[in-house]
């Protein structure tokens, strides 16, 4: 039986084009790599696979410390312990993000405070992040929503004048830059998902990294429970508590690591294919009345394209719906969704708050004043008017031409209604 009888299972929460994209995410490698894996018992725990993969995606970004994890949630669960949020801290995170990056938050006994997002790029807005703090604030968390890069100067500045650290998302944006350093090494401290849909796969997978010891060995502590006691601190201030560390076990599965080690060699080409691809759609997209792409700014280079996102704007003399439009799209074959996260303020979660500990204990209840409409304008504004394309990794010939088309000649019936 040949690789072809196998049917591939897409993971991703976006529309596709498959008949325009000849990408395959995993390959023969990755298959042959596992099984190599499973014969050796190389199945749990810091394996030679995943020390071999620290050290690379240290090398790769440049900080001196890194550790795997489960997925992405725990990565970041693991990044607010090193920080040391705790109950009745704050953490400030963008309105428009995916619930996971505040969630681990919430289970530390923090409470979420969320800020509004720069409308052109739809990244965290510096301003609105100054405004928010108090001096309860415990962490400041960038996203770089999308595979786009937040403006990592200003906020850095925000956090070089309060004292509050930045946790850098870099969930989507996998190999972004700003001012040529890798995201991620910007800030105190970083979390990386390696879901089966991100850029880089375990399947379901996770990393942080750092350049701050404390920080780091606080996130051993929280997730690594008996990964060969001591190997994972760099000082001896918590060797007491080796090998077991706070008993927490968030460990990465070995397999999906070793996945993920050969994704890596492969992110620069697919970084590159996807922004020839994004680029050339986007200048197209710029032609065509009503439709703008998104913005970046000055020193950000995008990495990752975890989505393709494009903002509609209806003209004052025919204001078509953006949910019209989009079906528009979909009716000339191209497959276009609105936004697949939800703007986190209007969540019932987080509008009218939960008793997360029970008998009115927890950061959203009590006080807790919730949020409503209106809260975030700029991000509200834009939010309903966003379309997402599909994303090619490797388009067939012709297929920018054929995605451009079938833009252009839905925004033709839907404006000629």
């Amino acid at each position: 039986m040949s690789d072809k009888d196998f049917p591939v299972f897409i993971q991703t929460a976006f529309p596709q084009q498959p008949e325009l994209d000849r990408w395959q995410q995993i390959s023969r490698e990755e298959a042959d790599l596992v099984y190599a894996m499973t014969l050796r018992n190389e199945l749990s725990g810091g394996t030679p696979v995943v020390r071999e993969f620290e050290k690379r995606w240290r090398d790769w970004c440049g900080l001196e410390y890194s550790i795997t994890t489960m997925n992405g949630s725990s990565a970041l669960y693991c990044a607010y312990f090193g920080l040391g949020v705790g109950p009745g801290d704050e953490v400030i995170c963008p309105a428009y993000t995916w619930i996971c990056t505040i969630a681990p938050a919430l289970f530390l006994g923090a409470r979420p405070v969320f800020a509004d997002s720069d409308p052109e790029t739809l990244q965290l807005d510096p301003e609105d992040v100054k405004r928010k703090i108090t001096p309860r604030t415990k962490a400041i968390v960038a996203v770089h929503l999308w595979g786009n890069v937040c403006d990592m100067d200003r906020l850095m500045a925000v956090s070089h004048a309060t004292g509050v650290p930045v946790l850098e998302d870099c969930s989507h944006a996998h190999g972004a830059r700003y001012g040529q350093r890798i995201v991620g090494s910007i800030g105190h401290v970083a979390a990386w998902s390696l879901q089966g849909s991100k850029p880089v796969s375990a399947g379901e997978g996770g990393v942080l990294a750092t350049n701050d010891a404390g920080i780091f060995e606080r996130a051993c502590l929280a997730g690594q429970v008996n990964r060969i006691g001591g190997l994972d601190l760099v000082t001896k201030t918590y060797a007491y508590l080796q090998p077991l560390g706070l008993g927490m076990k968030f460990r990465a599965h070995p397999l999906g690591i070793g996945i993920a080690g050969i994704q890596l060699a492969k992110l620069d080409a697919l970084n590159r294919s996807r922004k020839a691809y994004v680029e050339a759609v986007e200048e197209k997209i710029d032609g065509i009345p009503g439709l703008r792409s998104v913005k970046v700014y000055p020193k950000a280079e995008r990495g990752g394209y975890y989505a393709f996102p494009i903002i509609h704007q209806p003209n004052a003399s025919s204001r078509v719906p953006t949910a019209t439009l989009i079906e528009c799209f979909r009716r000339q074959g191209l497959a276009a969704s609105s936004s697949p996260y939800p703007l986190l303020h209007r969540l019932p979660l987080f509008a009218k708050g939960f008793d997360l500990f029970t008998d009115q204990r927890g950061p959203l209840c009590g006080d807790y004043p919730g949020y409503r409409q209106g809260d975030f304008p700029a991000i509200e504004n834009v939010f309903d008017r966003l379309i997402f394309l599909p994303m090619l990794s490797n388009p067939v010939p012709g297929a920018v031409d054929r995605i451009s088309e079938m833009v252009a000649a839905a925004m033709d019936k839907a404006y000629s209604r």
